[in-house]
């Protein structure tokens, strides 16, 4: 009596990378549930220079924040952004602009200091090529609260708020000729993502990633 030997099936690369996606949506919609992804990192839920100033950091959808926090947002923004924006093949188009930062989907860290906001980072969670990632649309200071290890702390936030739910990097854009921000990215271990456009295209800005490595560790 013969048997017949069955050969284990063998995944294509399109039935993985097809995995790989829905696992990445999956991800992603269950870190789009959180109504506040900072909460159970404590760690991360204040921070005190070496000046000695202290900062307070909260979370939360653009929806649930008060009027008066959306409109500082905005003016924060602007004056930071504006002149920057208007340098660029982008423009300034303040409708879309304003329409981007309240669409349900954006989160808010927020920092505060002495009862008076700070500084915000605008992000979301979302997939990019097929990967789970959080995306940091911006990093936002007032200039009483620059220099003083808030920017870092609060990326340093974001990439833990990232590990926690299991995404496989932070990414974010900056202008080519914004070449502070360039540096203070670069410093913090951020590199060229492999989403990055050409040099050849000819555009003036630069998509930067930092791959999570808490996740990698784990």
């Amino acid at each position: 009596m013969s048997t017949r030997i069955k050969k284990k099936a063998h995944k294509t690369r399109r039935q993985i990378q097809a995995e790989k996606a829905a696992q990445a949506i999956k991800l992603v919609k269950k870190a789009n549930l959180l109504s506040n992804p900072l909460q159970h990192l404590t760690d991360f839920h204040k921070y005190t220079s070496k000046d000695g100033s202290i900062f307070e950091l909260t979370c939360d959808r653009v929806m649930n924040l008060p009027d008066e926090t959306v409109k500082w947002i905005f003016d924060l923004m602007e004056r930071n952004m504006k002149k920057l924006y208007e340098e660029s093949s982008w423009g300034w188009n303040e409708d879309a602009k304003h329409t981007e930062m309240t669409e349900n989907s954006a989160y808010y860290l927020i920092a505060t200091s002495e009862g008076k906001k700070v500084g915000f980072s605008h992000f979301r969670f979302d997939t990019d090529d097929d990967i789970e990632i959080l995306y940091c649309y911006e990093l936002q200071l007032e200039p009483s609260a620059r220099r003083k290890g808030l920017g870092r702390f609060m990326m340093q936030t974001l990439e833990a708020m990232a590990a926690k739910n299991q995404m496989q990097k932070v990414v974010l854009t900056v202008l080519r000729h914004n070449p502070i921000t360039l540096t203070f990215f670069h410093k913090l271990g951020y590199k060229q993502d492999t989403t990055n456009p050409s040099s050849s295209e000819g555009v003036d800005y630069a998509i930067l990633s930092k791959q999570n490595l808490r996740l990698q560790k784990t």
